[in-house]
């Protein structure tokens, strides 16, 4: 697996500290939010971008992006597969076309199981088109029948994220089924110590900036090209 870019979560910050004479200091988790931030620009401004259609022509599976609500799939899929000249496809989307009815409705009436299901029905389906970037649910990786298949037939790349981005995220929406009715913060918490496990089994890790959506992008480009050189034939 090739992990890029990891930094330490941030996402329990401390009260600022102050000196003896009342001035505000920064904390260690605030230094690495501004330390992250910074570094973000600067790799904005000054790193060479990948040369996304050259490596459009040497892949030969699909992208799956997976990661928590809030990672930034959805964003991020559309920007990577516009630069590699390449479709993309949001498995909510189509799992929704497939149901007749949004996804918080299916929720609502059949469950989770029945949902993850008909998921991974969807997914084993759209694997089956040629080469596009794919965007999954949250959920769609932790289940085996579908990681495994995702593992046979696609790259996938999970974009990792703090506590802290997923909660300015979400909330920017309120259609979340797992949301629903219960505290954001400590749900997500619950989700990332049981999912995150799971997701680093995925082929590439790649940090999701807190700042422009193309910073990311990048990220994913390199680490497919690192890995796509890593693995080709002599």
């Amino acid at each position: 697996m090739l992990v890029c870019k990891y930094v330490q979560n941030t996402s329990h910050p401390r009260e600022a500290a102050v000196n003896s004479g009342g001035t505000p200091q920064m904390t260690d988790d605030e230094e690495n939010v501004d330390h992250r931030r910074a570094q973000e620009r600067t790799e904005a401004r000054g790193r060479a971008p990948v040369s996304a259609q050259s490596l459009a022509r040497r892949l030969d599976k699909t992208i799956v992006l997976v990661g928590l609500m809030g990672a930034g799939k959805s964003c991020i899929g559309k920007r990577l597969a516009a630069n590699l000249g390449l479709p993309f496809v949001d498995a909510d989307r189509e799992i929704e076309a497939a149901a007749g009815c949004s996804i918080s409705d299916y929720f609502a009436v059949h469950g989770e199981t029945t949902f993850r299901d008909g998921e991974r029905r969807v997914i084993q389906r759209l694997l089956g088109n040629p080469v596009h970037v794919l965007a999954t649910g949250g959920g769609a990786f932790m289940d085996p029948s579908t990681r495994a298949l995702v593992k046979d037939k696609a790259v996938s790349v999970w974009l990792k994220a703090d506590l802290d981005q997923l909660l300015k995220r979400i909330g920017r929406r309120n259609d979340r089924p797992l949301l629903q009715n219960v505290d954001p913060r400590a749900k997500l918490a619950e989700l990332i110590e049981l999912r995150y496990p799971v997701y680093a089994g995925a082929d590439l890790t790649v940090e999701s900036a807190d700042g422009p959506p193309d910073v990311t992008v990048q990220r994913v480009l390199r680490a497919i090209e690192t890995d796509l050189s890593r693995t080709a034939k002599p």
